[in-house]
């Protein structure tokens, strides 16, 4: 077994494509082929199965492709810490984080570790609150943001903010000449929501739910930007955090408002992975998401954003 195999079945897994997993990796593909079946012999078992979706992982080939991408991540992760570097702080972070505050913080998050630590390498993985969770227990992931995490011994947590969830509609639809938005009203609009599940669909399960209230969306979704670009074509109203609104409230390209009757806050904890928290690297990135938060919350570009001390 060697690194080649095991970046070979990973890419494989993602890109469901020997084809394609030659292109990325640079390969002919029966070398592609051949890195998997020397694999498939080691193990003794199938890794992959051919159908009509392409190359699908079969169970054995799923597990595997989760200690695979340990070890690779891990392997990373040493080059960056042991191989020269241009700062005194050095090594791979992987740093999760969640679609609706991208827009926010990807981009400051990026320019800061460059100026300040430059010796680090940062890698961003944007998922869902449940996912970067699983990511952070399998150390796939060395911090992220989460919603109120379920306690973990594998995790170190701190609050970072607290924000309001928003009433979301398309241009037009009077929302922007709203100081708040009861849910009731929310829910006698035709809505898009996120999946029964995810965080912020819980959240209105639960604040319909102490209101007496039906919450019967019209299309569930798992993609945040579905649900924007429903609510702009003015078929739909929606509720997301005003985090992910910011240049297309700007812009004009969306009305919004907070919901109230009930307020319907969600809190944005940062985790760190109890292995990775003695880093400096880790400590160092997740410091410079505090600050940024924080003073985005302070200037007020981050909408109704509460600090844990406000």
């Amino acid at each position: 077994m060697d690194l080649k195999q095991l970046l070979a079945i990973v890419t494989v897994s993602e890109t469901r494509s020997v084809t394609r997993a030659a292109e990325i990796l640079h390969l002919v593909q029966p070398a592609v082929t051949r890195q998997i079946r020397l694999l498939e012999q080691e193990l003794g078992v199938t890794l992959f199965e051919r159908n009509r979706h392409g190359m699908q992982p079969t169970e054995a080939g799923k597990e595997m492709v989760k200690h695979a991408r340990r070890v690779l991540h891990d392997v990373a992760r040493a080059k960056a810490e042991v191989g020269p570097s241009l700062g005194s702080i050095r090594g791979l972070v992987t740093m999760g984080l969640l679609p609706s505050t991208t827009e926010l913080l990807a981009v400051p998050l990026v320019e800061e570790v460059a100026t300040q630590h430059p010796g680090i390498k940062l890698r961003l993985q944007v998922g869902y609150s449940g996912d970067l969770q699983q990511h952070l227990d399998r150390g796939e992931v060395d911090a992220a943001l989460l919603y109120e995490a379920q306690g973990s011994p594998t995790l170190n947590t701190r609050p970072l903010l607290s924000e309001k969830l928003w009433a979301v509609a398309a241009k037009g639809s009077g929302l922007a000449l709203r100081d708040a938005v009861p849910l009731a009203e929310l829910t006698r609009h035709a809505m898009v929501l996120p999946a029964t599940g995810q965080g912020i669909r819980t959240l209105l399960n639960a604040a319909a739910a102490a209101e007496n209230l039906e919450l019967e969306p019209a299309v569930e979704t798992d993609s945040m930007d579905v649900q924007k670009r429903l609510a702009m074509s003015g078929g739909f109203w929606s509720a997301l955090p005003a985090c992910c609104l910011v240049s297309d409230l700007a812009e004009g390209r969306i009305e919004a408002a907070p919901l109230e009757v009930p307020v319907i806050e969600r809190s944005i904890i940062l985790a760190t992975a109890r292995d990775a928290a003695t880093r400096q690297a880790v400590t160092a990135v997740t410091a410079i998401v505090a600050v940024l938060a924080g003073n985005l919350v302070e200037a007020g570009d981050w909408p109704s954003g509460r600090l844990p001390s406000a």
